[in-house]
């Protein structure tokens, strides 16, 4: 691989952006806030505009206990996806957030996890309700990814293409911007896909597999750019941690679409 004679430098960013006596706001909180308040928006509008099988109250409920679904599986995913063994040395490891560690696929089972409750409490399907939620999400996922990439970490692989950054930890070589691939792909052209396929008539569930199988393609894509854990490194068949857990997601995604589709022709044939 060559060397680009003038990398680009990563800017010195302070994490922090202002601090208020013992209270500082960091920019990845602010990208939290930023998915959770555009959430909530996109849903009030659903509901106004009567595309909604809820109120306003049930709405800012759904909102509010996924996004303790999401925090609390992020966490607990990372723990058991990634630092497993940390975990088994010290179970105390798991309470330990001022190290940081997330997972978006721990958050996602967490999210379920919430969606399966609300289904039951609500007497809807989970398959109506996650539809709904579908377009709610990748705004908040690529806002985190720009999050990632302003604290200067997930960087991707070694690269000698034009626009490779030379992160501050990362050792002297540039390396690709894999967290704006993620926010890129994961983030805008997955809300504007599920949003278009949402505003027409599909069958009940596939807004929500839709969302399973392009994230699960996304990922796995961008995880061929994007520097494997340390101390995991590449798993079989040369493929990264975040691969094998969005596999899953892909294959869940299209079963569920497929499934779908066969419920309404079954249903219009009825």
């Amino acid at each position: 691989m060559s060397v680009l004679s003038d990398p680009i430098i990563f800017p010195a960013i302070d994490p922090i952006i202002v601090s208020l006596g013992p209270v500082a706001i960091r920019w990845y909180g602010l990208m939290y806030l930023v998915g959770l308040g555009f959430a909530y928006w996109l849903a009030m509008r659903e509901v106004k505009a009567k595309r909604s099988p809820f109120n306003e109250q049930q709405v800012s409920d759904l909102i509010f206990y996924g996004f303790m679904g999401a925090v609390l599986g992020g966490r607990l995913g990372y723990v058991f996806f990634y630092q497993f063994d940390l975990f088994l040395k010290d179970p105390l490891y798991l309470f330990q957030i001022q190290q940081g560690g997330m997972s978006f696929h721990g958050g996602l089972l967490g999210v379920i996890f919430v969606l399966i409750l609300f289904a039951r409490k609500t007497k809807l399907t989970l398959f109506q309700i996650g539809d709904f939620v579908a377009p709610l999400v990748p705004i908040g996922l690529g806002a985190g990814r720009f999050g990632n990439f302003l604290n200067g970490e997930l960087w991707g692989r070694t690269t000698d293409v034009p626009w490779g950054i030379v992160f501050p930890g990362a050792g002297p070589l540039p390396r690709h911007p894999s967290q704006l691939y993620e926010f890129v792909l994961e983030g805008i052209v997955l809300f504007i896909i599920i949003f278009w396929y949402t505003r027409s008539k599909r069958a009940v569930g596939s807004a929500g597999g839709l969302f399973l199988l392009g994230y699960g393609c996304f990922r796995f894509i961008v995880e061929y750019f994007r520097q494997p854990d340390d101390h995991l490194g590449l798993l079989t068949l040369g493929m990264s941690m975040g691969q094998w857990l969005s596999l899953p997601m892909v294959f869940a995604g299209a079963i569920i679409m497929a499934l779908a589709f066969k419920l309404d022709i079954n249903k219009k044939v009825k």
